[in-house]
């Protein structure tokens, strides 16, 4: 399949467009524009008033001032370093244009005395008397339609001017063909929405500050194309993994009931129906690809082991994988129990194997007689074979992206995926990075599971905090003390660690350990180990802890500069504790004052425990990227969409795609052919490599 020649004018070099040499073409990449298309969606953030006036007199300075003048003498500069004034008249005042470091012979020929031109520009207010620096536009009568009553502004990169990017999207848009349409009719009316080379034009000519809000119809309409394109792709991976054949895997209930039976609790119902969702899924013909989001202790583990066991029960073998080893190590622990129960042989493989040791497992893993896997990525190696893997659960979804996933596909006949996350994910952003997948929520706490009491307390306070501590140690409770890390410098963040370590230490003796970024991965385990047999009472951290570690005992958590830390961090933190009998407390210690986020989200951390809830309001407050780590979440960059105000959008976007591709999933019909072109628009080559496989 190759390009639509329809839009071949719009993948043409840059420096086809008019005003873009070979220099500029190059700057322009740090922006993102490589091509014609790139500009179409590079679009204006602001934009400034250059409507006509008669006179000064008719703004308040300072602002910008569109006028026409009659230009007057011309004051060169006496001393060096001095500037070069140019006076000109309005309708009713004279006043100075002002340049600095400017050539006589150049402003001659720009401002020719005696005769009328338009300046804009910025005018102030200098010891009472109007002057213009450095005018934006200086144009003839005849050239005064060039500009427009409401100049766009563009984001700039070294080397590129405003004129020189508005010239070259002007060039750009002009290239823009008529386009068949892809949006559903009906959709586009009840909206409101422009055709798209409308939506285009319109994008780059605003009128007024409202054209440039998202719900502007022109930007809407261009940010609903994105997220429709990107829904497509993703419902297309998720056809296409849908049609390779997976196995059917169907559990006899046995090893499932023997571990139930063993356990000291009863499932939560949200247990229970993810359980029900996922084996249903694994005994059909089709590949499995479910996301598995649970708050922290929601009861993750067990409904993952139960999904294993269905594999295991049906004769073949299942894998668990881990971010990092401290995590694979933890997963290995809390399942042997549950495996040792069912009578099933569990191993761990990571990094560390190595030897006779790695080559006996690879060997017992390739004959089938061990039935369930834990490890690292170190289990995508070339010479891990499987006897007959069925399963793959995968930890911590948002270090995996879409192409590992695929990946993990491979290492079987076409296996079941079942990624866990505990990161709630808002729903708008869940559609955008797991689109491609179905969904179960646990949205129960177990039974047993007591509230953490949440505490806001000012670093003052410090004595107060140290001597609650001692006592709380001296009933035998455990604690962990986090520190922030210090300008995300390691050197410094130790430092705060050892200082904190050192007054702890000082005040309660011994039971204190700590474990930090620094210490060798060895001595981390060691540490980590001791706090974990209760042979130290209180654990001096930085966020190393933050993802994972189960320490049932721990029921206090303080939080040292509680401000600094993003409210997911804060909500993960939290949720080390909380695990056990005793009753749990977190304390935020915060330095006074705090702005006005930072006490937004300690306020909202005190008051819901609801990880949903929390995260809705980290959306809301930090943005899409930072959410999820934008650099390692695989999440889509977007140029016109955005997902913290226009998420409703993407749920829309989601339906239709799916909607149009259980109509027509080899995109034929003709509105099928222009989500094509679409497709090749928004350079989802992905997908379009996916219809022709199709």
């Amino acid at each position: 399949m190759s390009r639509p020649e329809i839009l071949f004018p719009l993948f043409a070099d840059l420096e086809t467009l008019e005003g873009v040499g070979p220099k500029t073409a190059r700057a322009m990449e740090a922006l993102g524009v490589t091509r014609p298309k790139d500009l179409l969606f590079l679009l204006p953030h602001s934009g400034v008033d250059r409507a006509r006036r008669d006179s000064v007199r008719d703004v308040v300075p300072p602002c910008v001032l569109t006028v026409e003048v009659e230009v007057g003498a011309h004051f060169p500069p006496r001393t060096k370093g001095k500037p070069y004034r140019v006076m000109v008249r309005d309708d009713q005042l004279e006043w100075a244009l002002v340049f600095f470091h400017a050539r006589g012979d150049y402003l001659q020929k720009l401002l020719p005395t005696g005769q009328r031109r338009i300046v804009s520009g910025r005018i102030e207010l200098f010891d009472g008397i109007a002057q213009m620096v450095h005018p934006d536009h200086v144009l003839r009568a005849e050239e005064a339609a060039e500009l427009p009553a409401y100049e766009p502004v563009y984001p700039l990169t070294a080397g590129v001017t405003q004129r020189v990017v508005a010239k070259a999207a002007e060039a750009a848009v002009a290239r823009a063909p008529d386009l068949p349409e892809w949006i559903d009719p009906s959709l586009k009316t009840r909206e409101g929405w422009p055709d798209w080379r409308a939506a285009v034009a319109a994008v780059h000519r605003p009128d007024g500050a409202v054209a440039l809000a998202p719900t502007d119809p022109a930007r809407a309409r261009l940010a609903y194309d994105e997220l429709f394109a990107h829904q497509l792709t993703l419902s297309l991976a998720r056809a296409s993994l849908r049609k390779s054949k997976g196995v059917v895997t169907r559990g006899t209930g046995a090893l499932q009931a023997q571990v139930l039976a063993g356990l000291p609790y009863q499932p939560t119902g949200a247990q229970t129906r993810a359980v029900a969702e996922i084996t249903g899924d694994m005994a059909t013909p089709l590949r499995m690809n479910r996301l598995l989001q649970g708050d922290v202790g929601s009861g993750k583990t067990l409904v993952a082991f139960m999904a294993l066991l269905v594999a295991v029960e049906a004769g073949g073998q299942g894998v668990m994988m881990a971010p990092t080893e401290i995590l694979a190590r933890q997963h290995y622990e809390g399942l042997a129990p549950l495996a040792a129960a069912a009578g099933v042989r569990l191993e761990l493989l990571t990094g560390r194997d190595k030897g006779a040791d790695r080559a006996a497992k690879l060997q017992a893993l390739a004959t089938g007689h061990i039935a369930m896997l834990v490890g690292t990525h170190a289990v995508f190696q070339k010479d891990v074979e499987f006897h007959d893997l069925r399963l793959a659960v995968v930890d911590e979804q948002h270090r995996f992206g879409v192409a590992q996933r695929m990946e993990l596909g491979a290492k079987g006949r076409a296996v079941d995926v079942l990624v866990m996350t505990a990161t709630p994910i808002p729903r708008s952003l869940a559609l955008a990075s797991y689109g491609d997948m179905d969904v179960s929520v646990l949205d129960e706490k177990p039974a047993g599971r007591k509230p953490i009491k949440t505490v806001m307390i000012a670093a003052a306070r410090m004595d107060e905090v140290v001597a609650h501590l001692s006592r709380a140690v001296a009933d035998g409770r455990q604690c962990y003390w986090v520190c922030p890390l210090v300008e995300d410098s390691e050197v410094l963040d130790y430092a705060s660690a050892e200082a904190r370590f050192a007054t702890l230490r000082a005040a309660l003796g011994d039971v204190v350990g700590m474990v930090h970024g620094q210490l060798p991965p060895a001595e981390k385990d060691a540490a980590m180990a001791r706090f974990q047999r209760g042979e130290t009472r209180v654990l001096v951290a930085t966020t190393v802890i933050e993802v994972g570690v189960n320490v049932p005992n721990a029921s206090i958590m303080v939080i040292e500069r509680a401000e600094i830390f993003g409210l997911a961090q804060l909500h993960q933190l939290r949720g080390r504790v909380g695990r056990g009998a005793a009753e749990s407390t977190c304390l935020l210690l915060y330095q006074a004052p705090l702005s006005e986020a930072g006490e937004r989200r300690l306020t909202t951390i005190r008051d819901t425990e609801d990880g949903f809830r929390i995260a809705e309001e980290d959306l809301a407050m930090r943005g899409a990227g930072d959410l999820i780590g934008t650099a390692q979440s695989g999440l889509p960059r977007f140029r016109v969409a955005d997902l913290e105000r226009q998420a409703a959008l993407m749920a829309v976007a989601q339906s239709d795609a799916r909607a149009l591709l259980t109509m027509d999933p080899g995109l034929i019909s003709p509105r099928g052919q222009a989500a094509r072109v679409l497709l090749w628009l928004l350079d989802q080559d992905r997908a379009i490599r996916l219809i022709s496989v199709g």
